[in-house]
């Protein structure tokens, strides 16, 4: 940009320097800005990942409960009726 303020008015320069500081800030927050939208979609879709995991990590988790509950209470049943075996034997 041409300096129109060549006469040198103070006021002018000041105020046109001022427009640059704000125009070089204003590129910078921009600028900042994307960079931190590009970091929360990639942590975004990160997060779905995860938690779609959990999900059925979860799911198999309580799959493999069941199946252990199940085993117990066969355990269990086996083992009352071995007593009541040796019980009535006795």
């Amino acid at each position: 940009m041409i300096n129109r303020y060549a006469e040198g008015e103070p006021a002018a320069e000041l105020l046109e320097r001022r427009w640059f500081a704000a125009l070089r800030a204003a590129r910078s927050a921009q600028a900042e800005c994307e960079a931190l939208l590009e970091v929360m979609e990639v942590a975004e879709a990160a997060w779905r990942r995860t938690r779609s995991k959990l999900s059925e990590l979860e799911t198999l988790r309580d799959a493999l409960g069941e199946q252990l509950a199940a085993m117990d209470e066969l355990r269990q049943e086996t083992c009352h009726r071995v007593s009541l075996a040796v019980m009535s034997a006795a």
